[in-house]
């Protein structure tokens, strides 16, 4: 009967091994790889959504390189090895991991019932709205893109149409006031471009019209502006 007893009886020492095990083990498998998990998840979220253009899941792998998480010690000798024989097989699975990341992320935008997804353009991850918000949007840029010129603005491109290629301190000689502000308004309205840089010291850029400023005011070609007239009436009359 005493053996029996000892039999049934966790010694102090299993106890104690026991113990830490149902202690320790589920936290190193929980914890870490989430918290992991969810700072790459935010670190592609930004850069998709700092750029203007499509960016490919190499160039998202690149970038974010050297702030990926190490893999875990049980996986890192093996996981390093291979990395050496075949780099082309890591970069694929870096690949791999920013498509994965993706489809988290637009996983978690329908859940919370957000406007817009990350899509693959181009060759490239972007973000774009939701075909059914077209309307609102369409409405807001319209009402946007037809609002009229003020009388600086209509002045500023009327110098640019008939002086381009035009610097910003020839257009401000000829103004005699500061155009940032005029400038940065027919940019947005995309009516003037960046064609260039000037060749003299500082390199400053050249500004001039576009096709949206052809098309706005019916043109052919900057050859048919009104050599006469008063052009800068024209312009509010069409804007």
């Amino acid at each position: 009967m005493p053996s029996a007893t000892q039999t049934n009886q966790p010694t102090p020492e299993s106890a104690t091994s026991a113990s830490e095990k149902r202690v320790t083990e589920p936290k190193s498998k929980k914890s870490k790889p989430k918290g992991e998990d969810s700072v790459f998840l935010a670190m592609v979220e930004a850069v998709v959504f700092s750029t203007d253009r499509p960016v490919s899941a190499g160039k998202l792998a690149e970038g974010l390189e050297e702030f990926q998480s190490h893999p875990a010690a049980s996986e890192s000798k093996e996981a390093d090895e291979n990395s050496e024989q075949d780099p082309a097989s890591s970069s694929s699975v870096d690949q791999k991991r920013i498509a994965a990341a993706v489809a988290a992320l637009n996983e978690q935008y329908e859940q919370s019932g957000r406007s817009f997804r990350i899509e693959q353009v181009a060759g490239g991850y972007r973000v774009m709205t939701l075909a059914e918000y077209a309307d609102v949007i369409g409405a807001f840029q319209k009402q946007r893109d037809s609002s009229k010129l003020s009388k600086p603005a209509l002045e500023t491109l009327a110098i640019v149409a008939y002086r381009q290629p035009i610097t910003r301190a020839d257009l401000e000689a000829i103004r005699g006031v500061s155009c940032g502000e005029v400038l940065r308004s027919l940019l947005e309205k995309r009516l003037i471009a960046i064609t260039g840089r000037a060749e003299v010291l500082g390199r400053p850029m050249l500004y001039g019209t576009t096709r949206a400023f052809l098309d706005a005011f019916g043109l052919s070609s900057i050859k048919d502006l009104p050599q006469t007239g008063d052009q800068a009436g024209e312009l509010s009359q069409s804007l």
